[in-house]
């Protein structure tokens, strides 16, 4: 064989085997994730990355070569045995890196003059834009949600429950602050209350300063966070209304592979990504929410959302410390604790009428959250004061 041909076959085993390899994890994860939607996908990608390697079989024929074995050695042994143990997050994570450099090795290849004809350097071009379409929605399946402030965070508090409606971001922020708030407070409460003896100026001090400590945290996070996340998408915008007007054609079949990949047929998918490209503006914003899941009305007012957010602290970091401006002794504790469990209760009530969960079930669970606060707020100051 000549030089020149058995370089070119050493680089296409290359490509064969991992484009072999990676749609065999790409089954491995299909085969292990309950999501239909997301197995589709998967699978689909692991179908792409099966037409390459065809692809390569057949150039390493036409130089006189059959495709190697792909043998199930330690190291794809232990690359799936981590997928599984890490889960498909990080297994994800993973395919998204190696989707990058398949799709930079194929523009080195591209560009180094291996592809002897026309066709052969177009195959290239487009497996490379395939690769990049995968690593962009192996991204956004591990994106996080398109809300990343206090409604993220309320969903990851409070049992990841969904939120529903326009005009939920400002309700979740205040759900999530007087919570905040009224756990806060109501454990400096209870572990200042056993520390000092049940001595009502120092329990007023502590929960009023952790009340405007609370408050302004939570006002101020809120906003930030708000103002991050549009700032976040409007250079994602720029990001991709720079790539449109640069390489159009790419954006359009990158589009269509997006197309492709929710289950339309090519010719379909292709049409469509053009019709799109006619008014560059929408084709910009659907590249957007395909590759990162950003959209622009997920972005509530961060003003707001941080006065909600800081109000709704403040009045919830209020309540535990009310009996303590009309009763001193153990009596404005015993109050505190059965105020504060009923509020816990009504908070987890009033959160079921924007989640899908009954009302009795949520309430119960945050006052099973405020019992267990409590005891173990209220008898660490009761062991620190005895250290004293």
């Amino acid at each position: 064989m000549k030089p020149e041909n058995a370089n070119a076959l050493n680089v296409l085993q290359a490509n064969w085997r991992a484009e072999r390899e990676t749609a065999l994890v790409y089954r491995d994860l299909a085969a292990r994730e309950p999501d239909e939607k997301r197995r589709g996908i998967l699978l689909r990608m692991a179908e792409a990355e099966e037409r390459h390697a065809i692809r390569w079989e057949n150039k390493m024929r036409e130089l006189g070569a059959e495709p190697p074995s792909l043998p199930n050695d330690l190291r794809r042994r232990l690359n799936r045995w981590w997928n599984r143990a890490a889960g498909a997050e990080i297994a994800i994570r993973r395919m998204e890196a190696a989707e990058d450099r398949d799709q930079e090795r194929y523009q080195a290849q591209r560009k180094s003059g291996l592809t002897p004809n026309e066709e052969d350097s177009e195959f290239l071009r487009r497996t490379a834009l395939e690769e990049k379409a995968h690593a962009r929605i192996l991204g956004s399946m591990n994106a996080a949600p398109p809300s990343l402030g206090p409604r993220g965070i309320l969903d990851t508090i409070l049992k990841r429950e969904r939120w529903h409606g326009r005009g939920g971001g400002w309700v979740a922020d205040a759900i999530y602050g007087v919570n905040d708030g009224l756990g806060a407070v109501f454990g400096i409460v209870s572990g200042v209350a056993g520390a000092t003896n049940n001595q009502q100026h120092l329990i007023l001090i502590s929960g009023l300063a952790g009340m405007m400590a609370s408050a302004l945290s939570m006002g101020a996070g809120s906003y930030l966070a708000n103002k991050s996340e549009r700032e976040i998408y409007e250079a994602e915008i720029a990001r991709e209304k720079a790539e449109v007007e640069e390489n159009p054609e790419e954006e359009i079949e990158e589009m269509a592979l997006f197309y492709q990949l929710q289950g339309f047929a090519a010719d379909e998918s292709q049409r469509m990504a053009e019709r799109l490209a006619e008014q560059p503006e929408q084709m910009v914003q659907a590249m957007a929410q395909s590759e990162l899941g950003l959209s622009q009305h997920h972005f509530p007012n961060q003003w707001t959302s941080a006065f909600s957010a800081a109000l709704s602290t403040a009045i919830g970091a209020f309540i535990p410390i009310i009996p303590f401006f009309f009763m001193t002794g153990f009596p404005a504790v015993i109050a505190a604790f059965v105020i504060s469990i009923l509020a816990h209760f009504v908070v987890g009530a009033v959160k079921s009428l924007i989640t899908i969960r009954s009302w009795w079930a949520s309430g119960f669970e945050m006052t099973m959250v405020g019992v267990l606060e409590a005891a173990v707020t209220y008898s660490l100051g009761l062991a620190f004061g005895a250290a004293r």
